[in-house]
């Protein structure tokens, strides 16, 4: 299910120019209300349900409806985004709560590896991109050939 703002919750990031689910949604899907200063998501049949917005929420105003197979009706799940470490709390019907800790991607943003040494690569070749070229080679598609 896509995503949704608690408006009560939401302060429009302390009013800035961008909210910080403005910043992370990769569909650009989240905006501001520039009256109201809360944001909400402009198109929820968009939504791919990727939680960066309910992860990156500093005041927890945005949540994700979880589907029925994996969150049934009763039940939440809600990532808490800490310095190190997302912490999702899943709370199921029979009220069992159980937390799951998991780490955040510490690579500085944009300094991916982006396979540099992979570039030139001979596409054609039959060998796989990491594989040397050692007298053993899989056959050639006679299309690329």
């Amino acid at each position: 299910m896509p995503s949704f703002v608690i408006q009560e919750k939401c302060d429009g990031c302390k009013g800035g120019e961008k909210t910080a689910c403005m910043y992370i949604c990769p569909n650009d899907l989240m905006v501001l209300d520039p009256n109201a200063m809360k944001a909400y998501n402009q198109e929820p049949d968009q939504c791919w349900e990727c939680f960066s917005c309910v992860k990156i929420c500093p005041t927890q105003a945005i949540e994700v409806r979880g589907y029925a197979d994996f969150v049934p009706l009763g039940s939440s799940i809600m990532p808490m985004m800490g310095t190190e470490d997302v912490m999702w709390t899943c709370k199921f019907r029979n009220g069992l709560v159980k937390r799951f800790k998991f780490p955040i991607r510490t690579t500085p943003e944009g300094a991916a590896n982006a396979y540099a040494d992979l570039k030139g690569q001979d596409l054609a070749s039959g060998l796989l991109s990491t594989q040397e070229a050692d007298g053993f080679a899989l056959p050639v598609p006679t299309e690329l050939a």
